[in-house]
């Protein structure tokens, strides 16, 4: 077994030469290092003149290790990501190659980036490739769905181990700048691999990194590097187009600073961005206004679910003071026909803004409208999805969600199988059984009941599929539906003009 693993490690060592920028100089060092880790007291014979698949080769080294009790089966992946961490580029390297690449391109800095985080396995392709993913043709456009399998629940050994770990404070948070080559714990995923580019927008320290689950091409995270809750203010938008300027091929947008209509992480001030292929910025206008004060800017209403205002310049000055005289009308502003109230003990109102480029070059904002109050009526939230949709979504409808991008949580796949199963037959359909809170397709009872009411239950497989499918992309559309501020109907956009008059439009 000794020399089986001795030859992995000449493996990855070449694999680690050709794909993530090894210096030759520097192979002596990797080699007795993995040696070191794996406990093993000699290198094989001679080098490795080919390697097999990169996870084939992981998989032996950690099942090596699991074996040896080098590490526990349930910290399998914190041990992979060490093993790679010790043939990943070091930070410095990584830096100075993509600032030199940017000055020569940006483009060729940002793939350069990408593709040590993919080489590196910080991005697991071997498990994003499990998405499940598919578009939807909407009534205002594309919808993206996907049922993400890429990021497992935790079974209950792993959460129990999480438990009973003794509890620390560093880094403060999981995309906390320190996070770069921590070695990971039961609560928190090993990062040796993870590889960050400093930036400065609006003249403050931040980082660039990209994100390890991928929703969507070129997927990065732009983060401060003070550790600070999330919060949308002028400085915001001056640092949107910062990053714009300094990535013009990348939109950048920030999720509202608040719970419900933000996203998971508000302990820490974070971006999200990457290729400009998100469904709402295809959306087109459909109503266009002017303002006295900024005869420069373009200011349409999008058509789009959500309540979106957009900015458009050749001025960037211009769009920045219009985005934050936007913002300030809508955190002061309540109109109760249509349930916004500003704020009561808290704040609710808050905006979701995303910024890039056009085609003509010009500055484009888009500014999602968000509200977060709750009443007896609607304990989750007003402007949050309805109680009859959490069986497809229940968290919060963040940044990714509102721009037309669905992820759906992975257990969705498995039980759009059983659902069917339902439709043709093939699992006989008892109400009574699906009515205990205990049976673990409860949750879609709902669902099962409208579709079987709908379509029967002896429906061919292929029809049955479809069926389900349908299904979730309309509970999608009503999910951004329900986000929207102003509805999509008479009283909504009366009610969202006279917003746009408040504003001085």
């Amino acid at each position: 077994m000794d020399n089986k693993i001795k030859l992995a490690v000449e493996e990855l060592l070449l694999y680690a030469s050709q794909n993530l920028d090894m210096y030759e100089e520097d192979l002596t060092f990797r080699r007795n290092q993995l040696l070191d880790l794996l406990k093993l007291d000699s290198p094989a014979e001679k080098p490795a003149e080919k390697f097999r698949p990169l996870q084939t080769i992981l998989d032996e080294m950690v099942d090596y290790a699991v074996e040896s009790k080098l590490c526990e089966n349930l910290d399998r992946l914190n041990f992979e990501t060490r093993i790679m961490g010790l043939v990943t580029p070091m930070p410095f390297q990584v830096i100075t190659t993509f600032e030199n690449l940017a000055a020569e391109d940006m483009t060729l800095a940002t793939k350069y980036l990408t593709d040590i985080s993919v080489n590196s396995n910080y991005i697991r392709k071997v498990d994003i490739d499990k998405n499940i993913q598919w578009k939807h043709k909407s009534e205002r456009g594309d919808i993206m769905i996907t049922i993400n399998l890429a990021k497992p629940e935790k079974d209950p050994a792993a959460i129990l181990a999480a438990k009973n770990a003794p509890q620390t404070a560093y880094p403060k948070c999981v995309i906390c700048a320190e996070n770069v080559g921590f070695a990971g714990n039961a609560q928190r995923v090993a990062r040796q691999t993870l590889r960050t580019i400093p930036i400065i927008l609006n003249g403050e320290n931040w980082q660039f990194q990209y994100s390890p689950y991928v929703y969507f091409d070129q997927h990065c995270i732009a983060l401060a590097e003070e550790h600070r809750p999330m919060h949308v203010d002028g400085n915001t938008f001056k640092r949107l187009f910062d990053f714009i300027e300094l990535f013009p091929d990348y939109f950048i947008g920030s999720n509202a600073a608040l719970p419900i209509v933000g996203g998971s992480i508000l302990s820490h001030e974070h971006y999200q961005g990457g290729s400009k292929v998100l469904p709402e910025m295809a959306a087109p206008s459909k109503q266009f206004y002017s303002h006295s004060s900024f005869p420069d800017v373009k200011v349409s209403i999008v058509d789009w679910y959500n309540s979106v205002i957009r900015l458009e310049s050749r001025t960037r000055k211009d769009v920045e003071l219009m985005s934050e005289h936007i913002l300030k009308c809508w955190e002061g502003y309540s109109d109760k026909e249509v349930n916004i109230v500003a704020a009561g003990k808290e704040q609710h109102n808050a905006i979701t803004p995303i910024a890039r480029f056009n085609d003509e070059n010009h500055y484009v904002i888009d500014l999602i409208l968000r509200n977060n109050r709750t009443d007896k009526a609607h304990p989750y939230g007003i402007f949050h999805p309805t109680e009859d949709l959490f069986n497809i979504k229940k968290e919060g409808i963040g940044i990714i969600e509102v721009m037309g991008l669905f992820i759906l949580p992975g257990r969705l796949a498995a039980e759009a199988v059983e659902i069917r199963d339902y439709l043709t037959g093939k699992t006989p359909l008892n109400f009574k059984e699906l009515s205990d809170a205990k049976h673990p397709m409860s949750v879609h009872l709902g669902m099962i009941a409208q579709l079987a009411n709908d379509y029967g239950t002896n429906l061919k497989p292929e029809d049955a599929e479809q069926k389900v499918t349908d299904y979730i992309n309309n509970a999608c559309e009503r999910i951004l539906d329900c986000t929207a501020v102003f509805k999509h109907d008479e009283k909504g956009q009366a009610a969202f003009e006279k917003f746009m008059t408040f504003c001085g439009f």
